[in-house]
């Protein structure tokens, strides 16, 4: 044990005494080091920001809205518009089997909320109960509808944080009544803020039955049609079925409204899984290119190793020598040379990773822009990282080591 104290001992002496050779080295490394784990954790950092910016859609929604069709099968020159209906709800609900759930929505941005305080402006929403299953609305205080609100029309309400914010400025507002132009609701349940920054549209939603929306607040602007809705929200049986779930929803918007159902310019409509997956897709391609890019730098600070190490063994042949002519092995010879670029790798990948996390802390101190999280340390990352330094400080330690302990001790003492 203490032959193994005094090698250490040994080769912190010899750093030191090469302080500035010793410092270059390590910055090279801490600084390959730290860029890896920086860079992979920036990306991480995006991506994890837009998957909560979906999450707070819902999980795996998509969305349908009426469109434009061909006027005759074939023409592509006339078109006519088509509202979505709520019997293409039904229809969806009773025939697509790849449909787990579904909703129709009647959403107005025209309806002026006034509370006894202040009044609001933001988008009010007719939505059954169980819309709350494929939307994401957390509730805060208060209760989400349920069937009887809509099968008995209560005039009843849920509001989004923002507008209980602008409406009961500083009061409670479960049990409270607003006036949504002259018809009075009360509002039974508010949601919990979600998102960040000035992003405040759906935090000013307030939602309501969708039978009193349907009566009192229809779709404008849709004809003759006196079921139309303004968007169809569903959801998959399962994730990888969102595919066959769209086209069964096709046909059924096909038939009912009387165009070809495989033409995919009559469809207004948003996938969020195939946008998610395609977002990932390129996160997951930004992360190769930034995580090799930290590798490359990695790998420079290797060859400064084992480039310094040839310097250190050239520079110590006498001593080298003289320490063989006194009995030294050539075991404890390379062990000496191997131990000094494994601390020198070691501890600069050390300092490396401590620099990145300590500005990864100060970047959470400051605001982050829309669909960015602070970046974060991956663990992936971070095994890579200590796995390429192992291998780096056996490189760069065990060439330079085997190269000084087979030299011979009467060449080593008579070298200048």
């Amino acid at each position: 044990m203490r032959p193994l104290f005094e090698i250490f001992g040994q080769t912190i002496r010899t750093l030191w005494a090469h302080k500035l050779r010793s410092f270059l080295t390590m910055f090279g490394i801490a600084w390959g080091v730290g860029s890896l784990l920086l860079l992979v954790g920036l990306g991480e950092g995006f991506r994890s920001g837009n998957r909560k910016q979906f999450d707070e859609l819902g999980e795996n929604v998509m969305f349908v809205w009426g469109g434009r069709a061909p006027a005759l099968n074939g023409s592509f020159t006339s078109l006519r518009q088509y509202y979505l209906t709520y019997r293409d709800y039904k229809d969806i609900v009773t025939q697509c089997t790849d449909v787990k759930l579904a909703a129709p929505v009647i959403s107005r941005g025209d309806v002026r909320a006034v509370s006894d305080y202040f009044q609001s402006s933001g988008q009010v929403m007719g939505v059954p109960a169980d819309f709350n299953q494929i939307r994401y609305l957390p509730i805060s205080e208060g209760r989400w509808l349920n069937e009887l609100d809509d099968a008995q029309k209560r005039a009843v309400v849920v509001i989004g944080d923002e507008a209980r914010r602008v409406l009961f400025p500083g009061w409670p507002a479960i049990g409270q009544t607003i006036l949504m132009n002259g018809i009075r609701f009360q509002v039974i349940g508010a949601l919990k803020r979600v998102g960040h920054g000035e992003n405040n549209t759906k935090n000013l939603q307030i939602y309501m039955p969708f039978s009193v929306m349907h009566e009192d607040f229809p779709p404008r602007n849709v004809g003759e049609i006196d079921d139309a809705i303004s968007f169809i929200n569903y959801q998959p049986v399962t994730r990888d079925k969102h595919e066959s779930a769209k086209e069964e929803v096709h046909q059924v918007l096909g038939r009912n409204h009387g165009f070809d159902p495989s033409n995919p310019d009559s469809f207004d409509e948003w996938d969020t899984i195939k946008t998610v997956d395609a977002i990932g897709k390129i996160f997951d391609a930004m992360n190769m290119f930034l995580g090799s890019v930290g590798l490359v730098t990695l790998g420079l600070g290797a060859i400064g190793i084992i480039n310094i190490m040839l310097v250190a063994v050239a520079d110590r042949t006498r001593e080298i020598g003289l320490r063989k002519a006194l009995g030294a092995t050539n075991r404890s010879i390379m062990f000496q040379f191997f131990a000094e670029g494994a601390f020198l790798t070691v501890m600069s990948g050390g300092v490396g990773m401590a620099c990145a996390a300590g500005f990864m802390a100060l970047l959470a101190l400051l605001p982050q822009p829309q669909g960015f999280e602070t970046p974060r340390l991956v663990p992936q990352t971070a095994a890579l990282a200590i796995l390429s330094l192992a291998c780096a400080g056996i490189i760069a330690g065990l060439y330079p080591a085997r190269k000084a302990s087979h030299l011979e001790p009467v060449e080593a003492l008579r070298r200048e």
